[in-house]
């Protein structure tokens, strides 16, 4: 039972799906379409990973100082989750994009060369997943939101 008293990890837990959960709303704006699917998918505004280190990491400070192990341990994972996010997820995102563009070509040009009537299964080939990372931005929000959710939390909790 004491897990359900661990502020730190319901944290960030909550900021995990409230982030994810904006995302619908936030992509239905410029869209006018609802894509439920962003509930868990990978990218996008606000990042939730963001929100989740950046929750934890204040639950932790506001639970056990700014001094303590336990925070200075959450703080250096936070930030090499976000650097993570902006840096090495972002440009895999970017090679995904190149990859299947190089992929549809290439079935495309096999296609034409054979005549190879199978477009069914053409169009049932999964391609890479391209929106992995996040913009400077997107992080920014994710963290925004996950420190101003912690704060709530506790008021509300605590």
């Amino acid at each position: 039972m004491e897990l359900f008293h661990n502020f730190p990890l319901w944290a960030a837990l909550i900021a995990i799906g409230v982030a994810q959960f904006v995302k619908v709303p936030l992509a239905y704006l410029p869209d006018r379409k609802m894509d439920w699917t962003l509930l868990t998918s990978t990218g996008g505004m606000p990042s939730s990973h963001s929100a989740a280190v950046t929750a934890l990491a204040t639950a932790i400070a506001l639970e056990d100082g700014l001094d303590s192990p336990l925070f200075a341990i959450s703080a250096v994972f936070g930030i090499i989750v976000m650097f993570d996010a902006t840096g090495v997820r972002r440009h895999a995102g970017y090679h995904a994009t190149v990859l299947n563009q190089l992929v549809g070509d290439f079935n495309k040009l096999v296609s034409e060369l054979k005549s190879w009537p199978k477009k069914e299964e053409m169009e049932k080939r999964k391609e890479l997943k391209e929106l992995l990372g996040h913009q400077p931005i997107e992080v920014f929000f994710g963290a925004l939101l996950g420190i101003l959710l912690a704060f709530i939390l506790y008021v509300v909790i605590y």
